[in-house]
Formats: structure tokens, sequence, C-alpha cells
């Protein structure tokens, strides 16, 4: 096991016996231990009281977060025509139909979120086993398969997280940066944390939300008060 460095050992001692914390505290106590050469992404992992394995109890979305996450967005858009025009115009980085898929079939994958119109989703639909495990298949569901292709654009761009429950039941994301204000990172927090809520599906039973925990992308993680992060 490697020797753990003198800023881990610091963070970890900030961090040592502190739980429960309200939003603004953990915030404040992770911004304060992110002191690597570059600007942290600020992480949230929530557990939910759901099992995946059954349709009725996936979770799945899309949030647009108040104050975007500090990260540039890469988009492909699959459009013809009139469309291709569009997307382009609204700042897609790529936009292509056949020779994207050739592209992506070829192993070359440039780009963080990918949207599509109806039309293309015979194409798209080839590279399932490509972008399915990348969490990069357009779906109707999040709004990456719309005719409205500059609208999915601007919000890709624009600062919108999507979310998708793993397998043992918890969420990741990254809500913002280190360098970003308290507030704005507790504004994105609570907005995030709600849209989970929102899309508590049929199937949970129980418990949904059980945990909420925060993090910085080098630093330890930090449980933060339901009653907080929810703004109860």
């Amino acid at each position: 096991m490697g020797k753990i460095g003198k800023r881990l050992k610091a963070a970890q001692a900030a961090f040592e016996g502190k739980h429960d914390l309200t939003v603004e505290d953990a915030v404040e106590l992770i911004k304060a231990n992110a002191s690597s050469k570059f600007d942290e992404s600020v992480e949230i992992a929530m557990n939910l009281g759901v099992d995946p394995r059954h349709a009725d109890q996936m979770v799945r979305g899309t949030v647009n977060l108040p104050n975007g996450t500090g990260k540039t967005v890469r988009v492909a858009v699959f459009a013809r025509g009139p469309k291709a025009d569009e997307a382009k115009e609204a700042g897609a980085d790529i936009v292509g139909a056949e020779d994207l898929m050739e592209t992506v079939q070829g192993g070359t994958i440039e780009f963080d979120r990918c949207i599509a119109t109806p039309d293309m989703m015979p194409i798209v639909g080839r590279l399932g086993k490509v972008l399915g495990p990348r969490n990069l298949m357009p779906n109707p569901k999040i709004g990456t398969v719309t005719m409205d292709v500059a609208e999915a654009v601007k919000s890709a761009k624009g600062g919108q997280v999507q979310f998708r429950v793993e397998k043992a039941g918890i969420i990741h994301a990254g809500i913002g940066k280190a360098s970003f204000s308290a507030d704005k990172l507790a504004e994105n927090i609570r907005a995030f944390v709600e849209a989970v809520s929102r899309a508590k599906p049929a199937g949970a039973k129980g418990t949904y939300l059980k945990k909420v925990s925060l993090s910085s992308t080098m630093g330890p993680g930090v449980s933060v008060s339901l009653d907080s992060a929810t703004g109860n």
C-alpha cells in the first residue's frame, strides 16, 4: 500500500469525527482542504433505497444546475440537414451522421454528451455496445433524443447534469468546482438532491433518500444532514 501524503493526512485529520454536517459546513470543510494544484471538482454521492435491477426502481434523469458545473462539456450531435446546422449554431463540437458513426465505431470518442434527432436512432442504435457502457447513449427520457437539438446542446453546455443509479443503489455526480463560492456550491447541491428526490420511482419502498455525502476529487468524504440537503 502506498504512503499517504502530507496533504491527504492533514485533510483526513480535518474531517475526522465530522459527519451529518449542514450543506454549508460540509462545503466550507471541503473547500478549505481542496489544496491540489488543479481546481478540484466537488462531487456528491447519494445512497438510495432502491434496487435498480428491477425496472420499476430505476432512477434516472437530468438537472440543470443553477451555477453550472465548471466543466467544459464536449457535445456530439447525430443529425442531418437543417438540424445539423442548428446543432452547429448552438455550439455542438461534433455533428454528423454515418460519418460520425464510423468514427465512434473506430474507437474515437471525443465527446462527453451525445444527442440525436429521432430519425438518427437506427444509426445510433448500432453504437449501443460502445456508447452504452460509457453512459453516452441518447435517450428520449433524458432529452437527448429530440428534434430541438439547439436547446439540448445549450442545456448540455450550460451545466445540465445527467444522473443514473448504479447497481448498489448509489448515484454519483460532479456538482461544481472547489473554486466556486460556498453559496453557489450549496445551491447546486440542493438542486441536485431535489432532482433526484423528484425522480423517485414507483417501485421504491421504505426510505428513499438514505445518505448524502460530499467530497472533492482528491479529498475525503463527509456525510451531510438529509434535512439540510433537502432544505427541510
